[in-house]
């Protein structure tokens, strides 16, 4: 019974839209416009315990589509996730909550947002598949480069050599 009181867990509790902001700034007349948008993507991953056991994950997208310099639409969401994860070690815990609760959020959020922006009346926007661990290693570089920056020259950081 110990090594079953010990054993992993990762089970999903919810999956959840806990934000959704859209606008159309410069309707109806961009409706009129014919020339092609342009269209920016921002991504932000956030965590937190909640409870014993209990994480939030949350998978903020931000889209900004614009015909030339008017802003045609705006759309933020937030796609939450609560999971249960016990007896993992902390040296992974940073790679679930950055990588694979992230993974099991976003199909929700793309769905979501490609659904706000159809009933806006403009073509849907299909937000491109995200390779989180890609993601996190590049922010785990950038942060280990700004550490090394910020101690000076002649230290090494660990981890870095």
């Amino acid at each position: 019974m110990t090594e079953q009181a010990q054993a992993p867990v990762f089970a999903i509790q919810r999956m959840y839209l806990k934000d959704l902001s859209l606008e159309i700034p410069h309707a109806p007349q961009i409706f009129l416009e014919t020339k092609q948008p342009t269209v920016e993507v921002g991504l932000d991953v956030t965590g937190q315990q909640v409870a014993d056991g209990i994480y939030e994950s949350t998978v903020t997208v931000t889209v900004t589509t614009k015909v030339g310099e008017k802003v045609a639409f705006l759309v933020e969401a937030k796609q939450g996730g609560i999971f249960e994860i016990r007896n993992v070690p902390d040296e992974q815990m940073d790679l679930l909550m950055n990588v694979v609760c992230p993974n099991v959020i976003y199909p929700y959020l793309r769905s979501n947002v490609a659904d706000a922006v159809q009933r806006t009346g403009f073509p849907p926007i299909h937000l491109a598949e995200i390779n989180f661990e890609a993601l996190y290693q590049q922010r785990l570089a950038q942060h280990q480069q700004e550490q090394a920056q910020n101690q000076g020259s002649g230290i090494i950081v660990p981890g870095t050599h």
